[in-house]
């Protein structure tokens, strides 16, 4: 008897494992019906992953192998590449074509693991011509795969909702030009904390937009929660993009409560979530210590907390899917 429980416990890790290994191939295209972010089959699906540090300071994180790393052990369904735009040495602006490999790396990454990738313009202030000439680019080259995502503009900081609008309506124009179906992710002023200017006036006139909304459990509160649902409520749709455990500053102690407070919140309501940081800073955000290899393969003493904590969440809730 033993023995055939032992069987049936293999077998059923295998069905799991497939179904994991196959996550693209079983939900494919994604849309978004009301609120809710859904498969080819129209049914809710909930994606969860984690973001690459700006490329432009942590380049050695963006290949291949990481990305199928992330997914076989951390069990992610998305990984999110944060394309640095003017921030480093080998930002966007200084250096647009080492910007693009980089990126491009993590994307075809994806395409392999079969999981689903952000395209992230990862800036805080509008560049409007250049966002224009590189999403032009990639929504040609990447239109084919339902597996990547476009986030047109990461976290406004100072910028107008009014601003951030025109200019994502200029983006989207171009992304749509190419690209009719896959998701567009449009962020919102003050640091995607103001989810609520959005809601009382979204974009008109395009399918499958997402408005995204960041926070870091340990600054952020239920405030914010209260704020999402209402735009919610109202009928935006969001996207958690980008989020943590720990102060808005990626640094100072983790908020296990709060975290998980929120990782709740988020479960309850089928909202698609993304943790910040695939990096080695010396910060709490970054989740790898200076000993972790480029190309994945890491070792419990190569993550920090951090690391740690929000592996098991991933390995927990995307085992359900």
């Amino acid at each position: 008897m033993k023995s055939i429980n032992n069987f049936y416990f293999i077998f059923l890790l295998l069905i799991c494992s497939f179904a994991n290994a196959q996550f693209v191939k079983k939900h494919g295209q994604l849309s978004v019906l009301g609120t809710q972010l859904v498969d080819q089959n129209k049914e809710p699906v909930v994606l969860r992953g984690m973001s690459f540090g700006w490329h432009s300071m942590w380049p050695r994180f963006y290949n291949e192998k990481a990305v199928k790393w992330l997914k076989k052990d951390f069990n992610c369904n998305i990984v999110r590449a944060a394309m640095g735009i003017e921030l480093g040495k080998m930002s966007y602006i200084k250096e647009p074509q080492f910007s693009k490999d980089k990126i491009e790396a993590v994307i075809k990454g994806a395409i392999k693991a079969d999981i689903y990738v952000i395209i992230d313009w990862h800036s805080h202030n509008i560049n409007l011509k250049e966002a224009k000439v590189f999403f032009a680019e990639m929504s040609k080259k990447y239109s084919k795969y339902p597996n990547i995502i476009y986030e047109v503009f990461n976290e406004p900081d100072h910028e107008t909702w009014p601003e951030v609008k025109a200019y994502a309506e200029e983006v989207i124009k171009v992304i749509r030009e190419n690209d009719p179906d896959n998701i567009i992710l449009v962020g919102c002023p003050h640091w995607d904390q103001d989810i609520d200017l959005p809601a009382a006036d979204p974009i008109r006139g395009f399918d499958n937009l997402m408005y995204t909304m960041h926070f870091y459990a340990a600054t952020h509160g239920k405030e914010l929660r209260d704020k999402t649902d209402a735009a919610i409520k109202s009928g935006l749709p969001v996207f958690i993009s980008e989020s943590a455990g720990m102060e808005a500053t990626g640094d100072g102690p983790l908020n296990m409560n709060a975290w998980q407070e929120y990782i709740e919140w988020m479960e309850d309501r089928k909202l698609s979530w993304i943790t910040w940081s695939v990096s080695d800073k010396d910060e709490t955000c970054s989740i790898l210590q200076k000993s972790a290899k480029s190309e994945g393969n890491w070792k419990e003493t190569d993550l920090k907390q951090s690391g740690i904590k929000v592996r098991d969440f991933l390995r927990k809730y995307n085992d359900k899917e």
